[in-house]
């Protein structure tokens, strides 16, 4: 079963840091991610989710390329990888892997223009290693699927560094 973890931070720079720092962590097999995403409020109120993944990006290499090899039978390669770009791109932008984006812009509502979150989904994890690590950044847990107790030990390692 994974966790999920929304922990506010006051700029987008904090957030995107303690990402960085998560994904640090997990080339050391200290923790195993879903997702990590850093939500931020614009000026206007928005979220913008900056995502791990861009899969819309994904989604048109994937589709050129495929749509270049189906071209190539038609005797027409760039119009095949043109079309499956197009496509590829379409598919990947309604696509949404690791935590729901209404369910992050909605949990973050709470934030100021200016602030962000970071909302990560865990797998695994070694608490005693990774949370040290992530104290060091501070923040505010927002919401979490956490037991009452391991939520209550990440807020006072959160609050620790705020001292």
């Amino acid at each position: 079963m994974s966790d999920l973890v929304i922990i506010a931070y006051d700029s987008e720079a904090i957030a995107e840091s303690a990402r960085q720092k998560l994904l640090e962590l997990k080339k050391e097999y200290l923790i195993e991610i879903g997702d990590a995403v850093v939500a931020v409020r614009q000026p206007d109120g928005t979220v913008k989710l900056n995502q791990l993944i861009n899969m819309t990006a994904t989604g048109a290499a994937t589709g050129g390329m495929w749509g270049a090899l189906i071209g190539m039978l038609f005797l027409n390669p760039l119009l095949g990888a043109a079309l499956g770009a197009g496509a590829g791109a379409l598919s990947g932008r309604y696509t949404d892997i690791g935590i729901d984006d209404q369910f992050m812009k909605d949990a973050t509502a709470a934030l100021t223009p200016g602030q962000a979150a970071l909302c990560v989904l865990v797998r695994k994890v070694t608490a005693d290693k990774v949370l040290p690590a992530m104290a060091t950044f501070g923040g505010k847990v927002l919401r979490t699927n956490l037991t009452i107790e391991q939520e209550t030990k990440l807020q006072d390692a959160l609050k620790s560094t705020q001292a």
